[in-house]
């Protein structure tokens, strides 16, 4: 996970939102690593999910703490940005696991932006130094990290833009929400 925070990029890894396998029947605190992903997506208007791919699907551990963030009141996930990226050695470079990702997060009200970064035999992509040894691959990561970018920026600036999120939990709806987009 990457995040802008007040002009500075702050990198965090999954052992940052460590928590044990979410149950709904036996919850009874939210767990600290849970309380830590909340706390940051709070603190920043977007956040970049770097994953792989498991079984052409996301990590247990990314859907395990996305479901005990969802807990929580108001919706941390809700009007937050998200870029999706992976990196792998096979031809579909982590794309499966990327559009499972989406699923849950746009359910929770984050807006996943549309460009996700799947770079297939990575492996191969990159110099001795790290950098990408395709041009035009260094050209499109880059131009997919200063589009979405400018997406946060500009949504910050552009409330019309914004969409809340809503939960329905089957009572009827009030007249002034039962509209919903």
């Amino acid at each position: 996970m990457m995040e802008k925070n007040g002009g500075q990029v702050d990198f965090a890894n999954m052992n940052d939102f460590d928590c044990p396998s979410y149950n709904q029947d036996v919850e009874r605190t939210i767990p600290a690593g849970a309380e830590n992903l909340r706390n940051r997506l709070l603190a920043n208007d977007g956040f970049i999910i770097a994953s792989p791919e498991y079984n052409a699907s996301m990590p247990g551990n990314i859907k395990n703490v996305i479901d005990w963030v969802s807990r929580f009141r108001p919706q941390p996930f809700n009007e937050r940005h998200a870029l999706l990226m992976s990196a792998s050695p096979s031809m579909s470079g982590g794309n499966r696991g990327l559009w499972s990702l989406r699923i849950p997060l746009e359910h929770l009200g984050a807006r996943v932006f549309p460009d996700m970064f799947s770079l297939a035999t990575a492996h191969q992509a990159f110099t001795p130094e790290g950098n990408f040894i395709n041009t035009t691959l260094a050209q499109r990561f880059e131009n997919t990290l200063v589009a979405f970018m400018s997406l946060v920026e500009a949504a910050k600036h552009y409330p019309c833009i914004k969409k809340a999120w809503v939960e329905f939990l089957g009572e009827k709806p009030d007249p002034v929400t039962e509209r919903v987009e």
